[in-house]
């Protein structure tokens, strides 16, 4: 039993749930969903809806991911802000300074996910000192600009629908992005039909690190969160507690084999039945790089066991080879507050098959035309020859390189060629 982390014979805490404190109609706070339990305060204004606490395909309402994330959130939804804008920030501001969680109550953030409610509240704003930063998902019809916005006095930070229609601004007082696969400024908002996820999750990031950077936080140590994660998984190899490490839904893919799992149910099944199970005892990860941004860690490591079993999410159907292999890998782990979202982790499924004798050196070359004129020529004589190409695939020198630059000449594979064989040859 471990002395590092929890322990593992005893059940792991519970999820926080999440429970909603309406302040008046359409006003809701929402305590931080993180382990941690406190956070600063951040407003969001958002349309009218009735899903506050929603997650739906596992994808979280702005309340709920920002909660996450480690805020105190107060949502405002439009139809309280319409015509009483100063009264209704006012309350959200003093509901965050009286919450005994909230631990950053002179700095608050402010995030406004429709350009109509922007439009109603930027001009109130400049009176509530404790406002020291905004988000604004706008629209490229009516773009801010540091001359015209009222806002000039806090920094803001613009996400565009669209192509750049000019060069964007990277000010202190004001940064802008354009997004140019989306139409709508409602592309960041889930459960409508111009959401784009792929989209919404950059903007996000960016919207962390220009939040943080004024307000102070929260800050957490994500290099821990994601070694505490692998301990589970790989030394303690404890289920319940690998995902006690994860939010409400998260996701984990394996790129090359696609498997993983989305939501908590289905990844704590793959979890149980086809990986912290299935790995080899001598498994290991040797990391090379380390790159911490402001909500993920990437990883570059070697990843190292021997096959002496059927490996699911790794080599998925194939019989033990009692080889052992060295596989560069790279994992991109998005973390949000204190809690891991998803795992993308990626590797070089060829140098696998390699090292594991399991690839051949060469391929028959299934095209036409690689030599004109041949195949005909070799009908004439009565022979039947193909074209193979040499399979430009490495086996254990990928891992050698990757671990030391010197290690292996650079190029070696310029000097491969296809080659011409009989059939019979082949086979």
């Amino acid at each position: 039993m471990s002395k590092l982390y929890g322990d593992i014979s005893q059940p792991p805490p519970a999820l926080p749930q999440p429970h909603l404190k309406q302040l008046r109609k359409g006003v809701s706070l929402l305590l931080p969903l993180s382990r941690r339990g406190y956070g600063p305060g951040l407003i969001i204004l958002v349309p009218d809806h009735d899903k506050q606490l929603s997650i739906e395909d596992g994808i979280p309402s702005p309340l709920m991911k920002w909660g996450e994330e480690g805020y105190v959130v107060v949502e405002i939804q439009s139809s309280a802000l319409a015509g009483a804008e100063e009264s209704v920030l006012r309350e959200a501001i003093s509901a965050t300074k009286v919450c005994e969680k909230c631990d950053q109550k002179e700095k608050i953030g402010v995030v406004v996910y429709e350009p109509r409610l922007w439009s109603i509240a930027s001009a109130c704003i400049p009176s509530f000192p404790e406002i020291v930063s905004a988000v604004i998902y706008g629209d490229s019809n009516s773009q801010i600009s540091e001359e015209k916005s009222p806002m000039t006095s806090i920094p803001l930070l613009v996400h565009y629908p669209g192509p750049p229609t000019r060069k964007t601004s990277r000010t202190t007082a004001l940064t802008e992005y354009f997004y140019p696969a989306t139409t709508s400024p409602a592309f960041a908002l889930p459960l409508q039909p111009t959401f784009h996820y792929t989209t919404e999750a950059v903007s996000h990031t960016r919207n962390l690190t220009f939040l943080k950077s004024h307000m102070g936080g929260p800050t957490f140590d994500l290099e821990a969160i994601w070694d505490e994660h692998t301990f589970y998984e790989f030394e303690d190899r404890s289920v319940e507690w690998t995902m006690s490490t994860m939010v409400q839904e998260p996701y984990v893919n394996h790129v090359p084999t696609l498997t993983g799992g989305v939501g908590r149910e289905n990844l704590t099944r793959f979890y149980r039945e086809n990986f912290i199970f299935k790995n080899s005892q001598d498994t290991s990860m040797e990391l090379v790089s380390r790159t911490v941004g402001v909500d993920r860690v990437v990883d570059e490591f070697l990843f190292g066991f021997t096959h002496d079993r059927i490996v699911d999410w790794l080599l998925p159907g194939v019989p033990p080879t009692f080889k052992k292999a060295s596989v560069p890998f790279t994992a991109i782990v998005n973390i949000r507050g204190d809690r891991l979202y998803h795992e993308h982790i990626a590797w070089d499924q060829g140098t696998l098959l390699r090292q594991l004798d399991l690839m051949p050196e060469y391929l028959p070359f299934p095209y036409p035309g690689v030599k004109e004129g041949e195949e005909q020529a070799n009908c004439e004589k009565g022979g039947e020859k193909r074209i193979e190409y040499r399979v430009p695939v490495e086996g254990i020198k990928t891992a050698q390189m990757l671990r030391e630059r010197n290690s292996v000449p650079s190029n070696e594979m310029f000097a491969y060629e296809a080659r011409e064989v009989k059939v019979d040859e082949g086979k």
